[in-house]
């Protein structure tokens, strides 16, 4: 497939994802999806991890996340910076693990909890695993990974990671132990996607920013003044078709790109989707013909039973069967859908498209497994998600005539379920219910539905395990229980006979398992695509979405740039600019409460990520930097589970971005120190700046503290920007739009506090303080001014220079401007 989706792939692996259980398997088993293959069960979309972790006294922490539903292998070793433990969190964050394994003992650095004690503190017990300290062998694990790797163990540079990151190795090697000792399967060789280090290949966002960026779940679903329901940004896209599109929907927002050759892919071929309807029409035609299951299902097969013993053929084990079945079923239903899907990305030019075209569509084996299926499998079988239609499916999946057994048993089904019609028949004239009907599920089998305004008097006593259901009544009777019995026995003895015919079949799949995880790797990448990026960008007004560039050093340039989420929300939102470079690498934005600062901040953040995960973005313009890390400090709280206050929490937050920053992070802050005395908070803020500063990170922060304006005046590469608000009648009018400059709002706190019914008194006697510390203060800014304006005019012309680097104009225009820039700086007249 090429490093296009393989890379994808390694950033698909959500931790949103599946679950165990008996009552849900019957229920999966309704729509036919899967588990059977190897025994493992996810159902919808609750989480499929299990992840080992360990650490050594220096501070280095390994891990193992291995995906039941993707049947995917992820490595990550890294140097743990704080002693929170910050960088595990938010792995812990993304993949949220089923069960986390740890070892028994402490082997932290000093001052370090140890792992343990931090999944005690961030999980329930349940959910922890304790492993003897043999268990997690890095030697073995090495061994393990190499055996079941699909790729090649020299593509995998395994030589050099045993010796670099064996703590994650040895985490592999419990972590495997593990899933096939608790669910009895043993995993098929070369059939696991393995991936090093894949966490840091991409974008981190720490679990912090994650929920104040608003990026997974709305911190707050109510929106004053109206009835519409506020959304988080994987909300508003998620409109993908199957499960696995959408967790690999939450893992790209979770986790952003970082190759720029990867985003201009994705970037392409969506070009191709938004300029071509045929196309896209045709490829969301084409993916509803896929199973909403294929993605888990096609992935079963990697895992197989330990041993086959009588067991399996006691009455008992009858799901089991039928959940193979169903896979099979199902991956006759995607080998079907292929055809098409051929059909309409046989002429598409984006290298994406023709990569999944020449891959998936030409490759031969796909049509040789759905021949090696049509020989057993009945030609007319279909998945179906309606329980009866889908167990009468399974029954008759094998070819008549293949096995006697099996066909006495499917007659006998035919019998019974014939029989329970009739008696519904019988019923309805009988009691004079025309209206009753005969529905089915998993669980309860054949049961009855009866509307009470057809019972007139008293429900007749042949109705037995009454209950009421809003207007109707279900019910049964002990004929109908008896009937039950014989045609879910009956059943399932169709689904083992079945099974015992399949057996040589799903041997002959695994041998070919490989371009399985494959299809369900492309199913997944294309839902994404097409149904939530090209689909959320046709149902906006045109040229609403615009596609970002990317460069590797150059400036962040966003034009007429709105907030994704809130401008569905407001048919009026105002769109503002943002331009950082390395001349000018930090913003001010000043402005008072409620004009608009924090919806500025979280509005460039989810640009940043939108456009990082291969999406257009809602702006005119949007050239980018490619971001390694965001970082936010926004809101303000107490933690009074942990004892720390507003202030202290602020720290904490403020002090992990210090200490984790680099050259290539966004930082976004909002109001720093304001939970403290205002002098310190002050020199604390402006301190931070300048740590910032000294870094080529790019920063926006949002501040109501006018002192820090004085920033501009000795550091030239700040910019102070506000939002503009007008005074009128001693009321504040928000225009929300930015501007260059300082824009002093006189006395707008105290304005705020006329409002909300302070005494007149007061109110004048701040006044007055105010305006005379403010007078004092405005002699000093004016004077330093004057002193750093020289520096301030070389940097400006430095950032317009940067600019003019990085413009695509023709040679005469950037002669002219050169010119123009040349004489303006001569004159003192840059702005």
């Amino acid at each position: 497939m090429g490093p296009i989706v393989g890379h994808a792939r390694a950033s698909s692996r959500s931790g949103s994802s599946a679950g165990l259980g008996a009552r849900e398997m019957e229920e999966e088993a309704a729509g036919g999806g899967g588990g059977g293959a190897g025994c493992i069960v996810v159902v919808g979309d609750r989480s499929s991890f299990v992840t080992g972790l360990i650490e050594n006294r220096a501070k280095e922490v390994g891990v193992a996340a291995f995906d039941l539903r993707s049947a995917s292998l992820h490595l990550s070793q890294y140097i743990e910076t704080s002693c929170s433990y910050q960088n595990t969190k938010t792995l812990l964050h993304f993949y949220d693990p089923m069960v986390v394994i740890v070892p028994p003992n402490k082997t932290a650095a000093d001052g370090m909890v140890g792992v343990s004690e931090l999944v005690d503190k961030n999980y329930p017990s349940n959910k922890k695993v304790t492993m003897a300290r043999g268990c997690f062998d890095d030697t073995k694990g090495a061994v393990m990974v190499k055996n079941l790797s699909a790729r090649d163990p020299s593509a995998l540079g395994l030589d050099t990671y045993c010796k670099q990151y064996y703590l994650c190795l040895a985490a592999a090697s419990a972590t495997i132990k593990w899933i096939e000792s608790e669910k009895g399967v043993i995993i098929t060789n070369h059939s696991l996607s393995v991936t090093f280090n894949g966490s840091f290949d991409h974008m981190n966002i720490d679990s912090t920013s994650v929920q104040t960026l608003e990026i997974i779940d709305p911190l707050h679903t109510e929106l004053w003044g109206t009835s519409n329901k506020k959304k988080s940004l994987f909300q508003m896209l998620k409109t993908t078709k199957t499960t696995g599109g959408s967790r690999l929907l939450r893992a790209n927002l979770l986790q952003p790109l970082k190759d720029i050759q990867t985003i201009n892919t994705r970037l392409d071929c969506l070009d191709e989707l938004v300029s071509n309807e045929e196309l896209f029409f045709g490829l969301t035609q084409g993916l509803r013909k896929f199973p909403k299951e294929s993605d888990k299902v096609l992935c079963h097969f990697c895992f197989k039973p330990k041993k086959v013993t009588d067991e399996v053929l006691k009455p008992a084990n009858g799901r089991k069967s039928q959940l193979l079945i169903s896979d099979i079923i199902v991956l006759k239903t995607a080998l079907d859908a292929i055809p098409f899907l051929s059909k309409v990305l046989k002429g598409a030019k984006s290298f994406l498209l023709q990569n999944i075209y020449q891959t998936v569509c030409e490759n031969p084996k796909y049509a040789s497994m759905k021949k090696r299926i049509g020989d057993v499998i009945d030609e007319d079988v279909v998945h179906s998600r309606a329980p009866f239609v889908a167990c009468t499916q399974q029954c008759f999946a094998i070819k008549a005539g293949i096995d006697g057994l099996l066909d006495v048993a499917r007659r006998s089904f035919c019998d019974t379920s014939e029989a329970i019609h009739n008696l519904a028949t019988k019923y309805r004239e009988e009691f004079n219910m025309p209206n009753l009907k005969i529905p089915y599920n998993n669980r309860l089998g054949f049961y009855f539905i009866i509307p009470q305004k057809d019972i007139t008097e008293k429900l007749p006593n042949k109705f037995i395990q009454v209950v009421r259901h809003g207007k109707n009544v279900h019910c049964s009777s002990f004929e109908l229980a008896s009937l039950n019995v014989r045609n879910k026995s009956a059943a399932a003895e169709c689904f083992l006979r079945t099974e015992l015919c399949l057996e040589g079949l799903i041997n002959e799949i695994r041998e070919d398992i490989g371009i399985l995880t494959m299809l369900a790797e492309v199913l997944c990448l294309l839902d994404m695509i097409v149904n939530s990026f090209a689909y959320t960008i046709s149902t906006k007004p045109v040229d609403r979405y615009t596609r970002p560039e990317f460069t590797d050093d150059g400036p962040m340039a966003i034009n007429a740039g709105r907030h994704p989420i809130l401008e569905s929300l407001h048919t009026d939102f105002v769109p503002n600019n943002i331009f950082l470079s390395e001349a000018s690498n930090m913003v001010l934005v000043m402005g008072p409460n409620m004009s608009g600062k924090s919806t500025y901040l979280q509005q460039i953040c989810l640009i940043v990520i939108l456009a990082q995960i291969g999406c257009y973005v809602p702006a005119q313009f949007a050239s980018l930097r490619v971001v390694d890390r965001i970082f936010t400090r926004i809101g303000t709280g107490d933690n009074v589970e942990n004892n720390s206050s507003t202030f202290m929490t602020e720290m904490k937050e403020t002090a992990f971005i210090m200490q984790n920053v680099s050259s290539k992070s966004l930082v976004v802050v909002d109001e720093l120190g304001r939970a403290t005395s205002s002098s310190d908070g002050l020199a604390i803020a402006w301190s931070c700046c300048e740590h910032l500063l000294s870094l080529k990170a790019y920063t926006v922060f949002a501040t109501h503290m006018e002192g820090l304006s004085e920033l501009a005046t000795m550091y030239p590469n700040v910019k102070i920007l506000h939002f503009e608000v007008d005074l009128r009648n001693n009321r504040l009018d928000f225009k929300f739009q930015l501007k260059d400059g300082v824009r002093r709002v006189p006395h707008y706190g105290l304005l705020l506090a006329r409002v909300a019914g302070l005494p007149a008194s007061v109110i004048d006697t701040a006044t007055s303080i105010t305006s005379r510390i403010t007078e004092q203060e405005m002699v000093r800014m004016d004077a330093n001014c004057e002193q750093y304006r020289s520096l301030e005019m070389a940097y400006q012309a430095v950032q317009r220079l940067i600019c003019l680097k990085y413009s695509n104009q023709g040679d005469d225009y950037i002669r002219e401007a050169l010119q123009d820039l040349k004489e303006s700086y001569a004159a003192g007249k840059l702005t």
